[in-house]
Order: C-alpha cells, then structure tokens, then sequence
C-alpha cells in the first residue's frame, strides 16, 4: 500500500541518536552509526521523530510501504523487555484537582455540527473565511477554558494524530479548507505527549499543498491543563 512513511537522508544523519529515543513505536534503531527504519509496519508515519533530529535528516515521503501495525509495535516493545506501550500519552496518572465554589453554568461555544475531522465537509458554509481551531481530541478534556478560550467564535475540527486513520484523507480535508473554504487562520491545538505532534504536520503539509498561505498558531497544552506554549509558525 501507498502511505506516508519516515525518510532518513544517511549523508545528513550524524549518528546522534536523538530520534531513535524519541521514536516511541520503536521503528527507528542506529545501525552502522545511522539511523535506520527496522520496519515500516513499525513507522506509524506520523513524524514526531523530525523535532528530534538537530540536522534536519528526517523527513516525511509518500511511498509503498507495509502498512503501520500497533500489535507488531507492541511485540516489539516487549521483546525489547519495554512496557507494552512506551508512549508517555498512555502513562496513567492520577492529578489532584482544585474544587471550585462557583455552581454558575457555563454556556457551550460550539457553533457547528459535525466536529470530528473525518465528518467534516469542507465546504460547509460555517467554515467560510473562518478562524478554524484543529485540536486533539483530548486538548478539551484537558484545559478547562477551552470553549471561552479557543472555541468562541471560531471553527473547530478534532482528531487524533495517533489512533485516527487515512491521515492523508486528513491533509487533503485541510487543503480544501484553506482553498475553497478560504479559513483565514488555523489554530493548532496540541497535547503535550510527542504522538501529538503528528497534528501540527498535517496542518503544515496542507498548508503546503494549499494554494493560498494561512497563518498558522501551534498551542501546546499540558496534561494537567495549563497552556505550555503559544506560537505562530
């Protein structure tokens, strides 16, 4: 099958190993001072190993590769005497939370059905010249402001860069919201945990592929709900 998958140029690769720890589905390993793809069925094709490279040597290619297998990552993980999920996403926690006095309902600032990127029609009508928000479907759960804070006012699609399939579907949903839609910005929000940043690529490659240029924000929220970051890239 034709998917996106981890490319490695070998005469940028200086041997540092930095996107081998940060390879969380263990597809990546150092073999003969560089780093190599094991396995496709290991490279989940979603990037977040590029933030790890210091010299720019990974990048993303559509190709004909086994398609991705979790069950194979997770066999793996255990040969490699590892938990069965080495994702710190996955980590279970426990985090006290802060009572609040107040019983003042909060008023809902969703404008649009459906939210789910793969539902979505890029020519609804409520996406036209929109400020759209792209956020992890955890991002909501996590920050408690989230609806006065991002979702007044704006657009929203949710996915998930990890678990959801057919990115590509995904990438060409967001071109078509840049083009035809005309979204005059998109708001990328994030979970902290590395597997999240395979949304900010998907925005970026539609970004790329789209005709027109759009302002792009990253927000990176952390798993007890405070904003760890805020950018235009």
């Amino acid at each position: 099958m034709k998917r996106t998958i981890v490319k490695i140029d070998e005469s940028l690769c200086n041997g540092c190993g930095a996107c081998v720890k940060g390879c969380h589905e263990g597809a990546l390993q150092m073999i003969d001072g560089k780093a190599r793809i094991v396995d496709d069925m290991y490279c989940d094709g979603l990037g977040a190993c590029i933030g790890d490279c210091p010299v720019g040597a990974i990048t993303l290619e559509e190709r004909e590769a086994e398609a991705f297998n979790e069950q194979a990552v997770m066999a793996r993980a255990f040969s490699l005497q590892e938990k069965p999920c080495g994702c710190p996403g996955a980590k279970e926690m426990s985090f006290k939370v802060e009572q609040s006095d107040t019983n003042v309902s909060v008023l809902s600032q969703l404008r649009q059905w459906p939210i789910q990127l793969h539902l979505l029609n890029p020519g609804a009508p409520f996406l036209k010249s929109a400020n759209m928000v792209l956020a992890a479907d955890c991002a909501a759960f996590s920050f408690g402001d989230f609806h006065r804070r991002f979702l007044k006012n704006n657009s929203i699609a949710i996915a998930c860069p990890k678990l959801d399939n057919s990115k590509d579907v995904y990438i060409e949903k967001l071109t078509a919201m840049i083009d035809y839609s005309a979204i005059n910005t998109l708001t990328v929000i994030m979970m902290e945990v590395p597997c999240c940043g395979g949304l900010l690529h998907l925005a970026q490659q539609a970004q790329a592929n789209a005709k027109r240029k759009i302002p792009i924000k990253k927000v990176i929220i952390g798993i007890q709900g405070d904003i760890q970051g805020e950018e235009w890239v």
